[in-house]
């Protein structure tokens, strides 16, 4: 059903007169270069002007000539995994290829949810999810960022499969996952972290000690691999090493600390923001509260199944959290659609599962709200070019850098300083009587 809603988006234009922006002629560059066999320079690539076949205006490079050859700081991984189907069938194929990745990123995030909720609540969340804005804008666009978020979902699975039994070729899956990421994109370790953690010790407490440093290995052999050929390609740890400096367009303490409200502009910010396009992902919160709550009265030391629950439910949670990090933190700026968050989107299915159960009259309401957006996006036939899903309120929203985002982002630490603060109390209360 994704698959389908995914090929319908094909051929809307990401901006005026365009299907692709930002980043995605680089990559389609790169992979043209490489289905032509012109190896990983990208010289002959722009000189016989490749991407004519599918944009008018002249792409220009953003990289730099290393050892006689143009490289781009975007990477070799990704390209090399679309370059198949871009020699089959050009762009178009590419994007009904990442379309299937996409669909199977959100059914191993019903996966992922049933481990924590029962259907319909798992199922019902991940196709309320997977038919959202930010993932039917992000599931054809020419990006890794769907691809990166199966590989997260799928370890996340196979981390809480070595949990319950450590077969060997489950923890060695989850390993392989977790050690392409960083070919997608390097801040990719920051949201793969508390997988990797959890599933080597996972493993090792099952007593699997042997087969747990293998998946660790499995994880460092391809990072040094990975060190040592960006190091000769692009001549740094990374193919950001030939990006125009700083990386992540800050260059002080003082410029991260300025970053601190991104932490709230990445959700509720005007154009960037994840739940001014997808307002079901509130619900995100509501889930990581029920989780702290299921925690703190320990439930899970009484129901076998509940604690079983919590410890996938935290799994995704830290992926999610990984991510908004390293959005906040990492990339020099937000980019709209909520495309910030969308590597951790399929991991974000569990919470927001657990809290559509606990509250269906909200839940249900959001997630039509979220599905008539991407209707009003793909009728308009662009995307961002539109107001939905808040058409009267869209003006509302906090747009990054503004002084009403500022009093947003303090607002929404108050808020929630004053829910830990009120639930602390009266669990101190409860505990007196």
């Amino acid at each position: 059903m994704l698959f389908a809603a995914y090929a319908a988006t094909l051929g809307i234009d990401a901006r005026a007169g365009s299907e692709y922006a930002g980043t995605e002629p680089h990559f389609l560059i790169a992979a043209a270069a490489i289905a032509d066999g012109d190896g990983l320079g990208l010289t002959e690539a722009y000189t016989e002007r490749e991407w004519t076949a599918w944009q008018r205006e002249p792409l220009v490079s953003d990289g730099e000539v290393i050892g006689g050859r143009l490289v781009e700081p975007h990477g070799l991984g990704f390209p090399l995994l679309i370059a198949p189907a871009f020699a089959l069938g050009g762009p178009n194929l590419v994007e009904a290829f990442l379309g299937a990745i996409a669909a199977l990123a959100f059914v191993l995030a019903a996966a992922l949810a049933r481990r924590v909720v029962p259907d319909p609540w798992a199922t019902g969340a991940a196709l309320l999810a997977g038919l959202s804005p930010p993932a039917l804008a992000s599931a054809t666009a020419v990006t890794p960022a769907m691809t990166a978020g199966a590989l997260l979902a799928g370890a996340a699975l196979c981390a809480l499969a070595v949990r319950e039994r450590p077969l060997m070729r489950t923890a060695f899956g989850g390993g392989a996952m977790l050690a392409l990421l960083p070919w997608l994109d390097p801040w990719l370790l920051v949201p793969a972290a508390p997988v990797a953690v959890l599933l080597a010790r996972w493993t090792a407490r099952r007593g699997r000690t042997v087969v747990a440093l293998g998946t660790v290995e499995v994880q460092l052999a391809s990072l040094v691999f990975y060190v040592s050929l960006n190091d000769r390609l692009y001549g740094g740890f990374t193919p950001l090493a030939v990006a125009d400096e700083p990386v992540t367009g800050a260059s002080s303490l003082r410029d991260y600390l300025d970053r601190v409200p991104r932490l709230v502009s990445v959700w509720v910010e005007r154009d960037a923001g994840l739940l001014r396009w997808a307002p079901l992902l509130a619900l995100v919160f509501l889930g990581a509260w029920l989780l702290w709550r299921s925690r703190r009265e320990r439930l899970g030391r009484l129901l076998p199944e509940q604690r079983d629950a919590e410890h996938a439910a935290f799994l995704a949670l830290a992926v999610c959290a990984g991510q908004v990090a390293a959005a906040a933190f990492a990339l020099p700026s937000l980019v709209g659609l909520g495309a910030a968050l969308v590597p951790a989107l399929p991991c974000m299915v569990a919470p927001v599962a657990w809290g559509l159960r606990h509250a269906p009259r909200i839940g249900w309401p959001l997630g039509a709200l979220s599905v008539l957006g991407s209707v009003a996006l793909v009728a308009g036939g662009e995307w961002g070019d539109s107001d939905a899903p808040w058409w009267p309120l869209a003006g509302v929203w906090p747009v990054e850098g503004s002084a009403w985002a500022d009093v947003v982002a303090v607002g929404a630490a108050v808020v929630g300083g004053a829910l830990l603060a009120t639930e602390t109390l009266r669990r101190r209360r409860e505990l007196r009587h």
